[in-house]
């Protein structure tokens, strides 16, 4: 399923609007979900995932199609540059892995990486910086790739019926001390 197919099985919006900027603003507005003035529609459409999608997704499922916008690293999709080849997993309303193929156009990384920093810039901690010794480091090529990176704790958590992930961590130093 697309992020965008999920919005309008899963949050209630038409197809119409979830694909609109002003009009998915308004709608979310009128769910009560905090909307920043200068985001754009790929961010809507991940905040309204967020806040009434993802908590939904209890089967496996794997979302696919995640705007460019929110995915800054990611191939643009051949057939709709506006979101890329990107994909996460969710069980029981919880990400356990990300995977996506990686950008390797200098021109689109660098154009990507200019808006982040703008919006880094202007506020958002979750914006990355302008990376230019990647960027140059694509202009001399890289060839198709692709990642995958699994939430190994919350896989654990799943599979022990864990309730904390600090039931499971890995590092025993991050632990609360027991008294």
């Amino acid at each position: 399923m697309t992020m965008a197919e999920s919005l309008v099985a899963l949050a209630g919006v038409d197809a119409d609007v979830a694909g609109d900027r002003d009009r998915l603003a308004a709608a979310m507005r009128a769910m009560n979900i905090a909307v920043e003035a200068d985001w754009g529609l790929g961010r809507l459409q991940s905040e309204l995932f967020e806040a009434r999608v993802e908590e939904k997704l209890l089967q496996p499922t794997f979302i696919t199609g995640y705007p460019a916008e929110i995915s800054p690293l990611a191939r643009r999709n051949d057939d709709d540059p506006e979101v890329t080849d990107r994909f996460e997993l969710f069980i029981l309303g919880r990400e356990y892995a990300n995977g996506f193929s990686e950008l390797n156009d200098p021109v689109d990384q660098a154009a990507r990486f200019a808006e982040q920093a703008a919006a880094k810039d202007a506020g958002d901690d979750e914006a990355m910086h302008y990376d230019q010794d990647y960027v140059e480091a694509l202009e001399y090529g890289l060839p198709p790739t692709a990642g995958e990176g699994i939430g190994v704790d919350r896989l654990a958590m799943l599979l022990t019926g864990s309730s904390s992930i600090r039931d499971v961590i890995l590092f025993p130093l991050m632990r609360p001390l027991v008294s």
